[in-house]
């Protein structure tokens, strides 16, 4: 015997609700297990103490860091010059 088209939507709605029963009752189980199952155990890393010397500075490394920083300098105003002219 044949199903009117009305009696076979009826009867999927009908069925929806069991079968998200059915889902949340399996994802709860699954959700119970693994919450028993993980620990963690939270321990600190051993870390070691060392002290830091203070090193001289050399005037020969100020020289270069400050050439460095004058190029740098001269290559913006550089850019910014050929923005400008654009």
């Amino acid at each position: 015997m044949y199903y009117s088209e009305t009696k076979v939507i009826i009867g999927g709605l009908a069925h929806v609700p069991i079968l998200i029963f059915i889902v949340n009752f399996i994802k709860g189980k699954f959700e119970s297990i693994a919450s028993e199952i993980v620990e963690v155990k939270t321990e600190e890393p051993k870390v070691k103490v060392v002290e830091v010397k203070e090193e001289e500075v050399k005037e020969e490394e100020v020289k270069e860091e400050e050439v460095k920083e004058e190029v740098k300098a001269e290559e913006l105003n550089a850019n910014e010059f050929k923005e400008k002219s654009e």
